[in-house]
């Protein structure tokens, strides 16, 4: 399972720079995964400090860190 999170982390990562931000609802239907597979994968980044949340309103959008994109 571990290794399912780690690959999922690297999928949820390649999203946010091709996509910029993307609601946390919506990340798991444009990654085509499952929901909560891909929300174990965002706690793996968010402890890693490569991912930033923002509330828009209701929702919450997740991007890349400022320092992920700088690196990438």
């Amino acid at each position: 399972m571990q290794e399912l999170i780690g690959e999922t982390a690297g999928k949820i990562w390649k999203t946010l720079r091709d996509k910029g931000s993307i609601t946390l609802a919506d990340l798991p239907k444009a990654m085509n995964d499952r929901e909560a597979v891909v929300f174990q994968a965002l706690g793996w980044l968010a402890r890693e400090n490569k991912i930033a949340y923002q509330k828009k309103g209701i929702k919450t959008l997740v991007s890349l860190s400022p320092s992920e994109k700088i690196i990438h």
